[in-house]
């Protein structure tokens, strides 16, 4: 793949931070098993946007990795007795879409956390 200087540009630019946390009343156990559905379902439902998809799960905590139209983002996912924290890296040009992409990961991961069964 050729990148212009445009994409090169903004391929090396500072990343920017995005930080959720979603409050969950599930056992820790279940909404561990929930939430990794997440990425499953990202890469299943944005199959045209979203490729390379990776994860590492030891315990509760969770590296992951995927890129997103040739842009790749990576974080962190945290399960907590109430809440579950993603602590994710945007490349600079995805920063200026940062509240989008927020609000889109946070209600994928509100329906899965639901309470009795909602998310499944």
């Amino acid at each position: 793949m050729h990148l212009s200087k445009i994409d090169l540009y903004f391929k090396r630019q500072k990343m920017a931070d995005l930080n959720i946390s979603i409050p969950h009343e599930l056992p820790k156990q279940e909404a561990l098993d929930r939430i990794k559905k997440l990425l499953v379902n990202l890469k299943q439902e944005q199959a045209q946007f979203v490729s390379n998809v990776k994860e590492e799960w030891k315990g509760e905590t969770g590296k992951f990795q995927f890129s997103a139209k040739g842009f790749d983002l990576s974080g962190l996912i945290q399960v907590n007795d109430n809440s579950v924290d993603i602590d994710a890296e945007l490349p600079f040009a995805l920063s200026f879409f940062k509240g989008m992409i927020k609000n889109v990961i946070q209600e994928r991961a509100e329906t899965l956390l639901a309470k009795e069964g909602d998310g499944n």
